[in-house]
């Protein structure tokens, strides 16, 4: 009896020692890595926001070209993207406080008429990255990049365009005069580079062309726009190039309808003006799209390079001329040959593009 007692004490102390080692066979090992016991940091989205000025998306130009870098960068670098369209310009500012206190960051403000607000509200928010797009900040402001292009030697390559085809005769839209004409949008600086540009290149080609410039006063009025198109034509002008927003949607309905060609602006507008293709012999691109879509990727990167102004001319493909389109088999290779030594001459640094009159 005693024996079988021992036996039964025995196993029963075996169980208790297995019952007391499992608990600690479960307990986790130790382990090297230092941050084994933190928390899984959460991923941070990044969140962009554009603010229109008052031309608004629609505007066939540099508004709907800084929204399509806004989407191509929540397509490629899974950014949250938003839109705050201003109808008046005191809507400016409080449409950038509701993106920064909402958390958006980059904020673009585009438009030069933007630049007051932005010198204004990126200090009250220091942790909010800012792009200006066509605006310049002097002094440079630390959360904020000002995107600024050199219009003036994309507008010179549209210029040798006109300055040639004025001359020929290789579509039925354009006449014996030597005259072509220019649309802007308001009376400043910015659009001066445009002009100032598209007249140098008309005039290096064409010394003895008559270049008409009529300016609407505002970005957004489309019938002025036809108004001062329908104006151009009436003075023989056969070639008209606009830099004016959506008045220069106005100015494509004159040439349309009196028969004369266009050249777009921002946008290769062949692409973005539906049924323009009658009349559009290119367009004037400057690259919006491409400066917002880096500007997020450097967020998104880590490489923001705020307290700067950026500019992007010809040599860093910031501004350029679109395909020719419906006309590519029209226009004669003297203009196509002389349009590409203009390029090369303004990259080489043999032309420098004036940027006012």
């Amino acid at each position: 009896m005693k024996g079988k007692k021992s036996k039964v004490l025995a196993v029963l102390l075996a169980l208790m020692l297995v019952v007391a080692f499992v608990p600690a066979c479960a307990q986790e090992e130790p382990t090297d890595d230092p941050g084994a016991d933190q928390p899984a940091e959460e991923e941070v989205t990044i969140k962009a926001a554009m603010v229109t000025d008052v031309g608004g998306l629609g505007d066939k130009s540099f508004n709907d070209l800084s929204y399509e870098g806004l989407k191509r960068a929540q397509e490629e670098l899974g950014v949250e993207i938003e839109v705050l369209e201003s109808k008046e310009i005191t809507d400016y500012e409080s449409n950038i406080d509701q993106l920064a206190t909402a958390g958006f960051s980059p904020i673009f403000a585009v438009g030069f008429l933007m630049t007051d607000t932005v010198i204004k509200m990126a200090p009250e928010y220091p942790d909010t990255q800012f792009g200006g797009v066509d605006e310049f900040f002097d002094p440079p402001i630390d959360n904020v990049v000002g995107l600024n292009f050199k219009e003036q030697e994309g507008s010179y390559l549209a210029g040798v365009v006109a300055g040639l085809a004025t001359k020929e005769t290789f579509d039925a839209k354009l006449n014996p005069d030597n005259v072509i004409g220019f649309v802007g949008g308001m009376d400043v600086p910015l659009i001066k580079r445009f002009e100032a540009g598209f007249i140098a290149g008309a005039k290096s080609v064409n010394p003895d062309v008559k270049v008409i410039s009529l300016y609407a006063g505002n970005f957004t009025d489309q019938a002025k726009g036809k108004e001062l198109g329908l104006s151009l034509i009436e003075q023989k002008a056969d070639v008209i190039y606009a830099a004016a927003g959506a008045v220069g949607l106005g100015t494509i309905q004159a040439c349309q309808e009196r028969g004369a060609l266009f050249i777009g602006v921002d946008a290769d507008q062949f692409e973005t003006v539906p049924g323009s293709g009658d009349v559009m012999l290119t367009s004037m691109m400057k690259r919006v799209d491409i400066a917002v879509f880096e500007t997020i990727k450097s967020v998104v990167d880590g490489t923001f390079a705020g307290g700067e102004n950026q500019v992007f001319g010809l040599a860093e493909g910031g501004v350029d001329l679109a395909p020719y389109h419906d006309f590519d088999t029209k226009v004669p290779q003297s203009i196509k040959d002389a349009v590409a030594k203009a390029r090369e001459d303004i990259i080489s640094g043999a032309v420098t593009v004036p940027d006012a009159l």
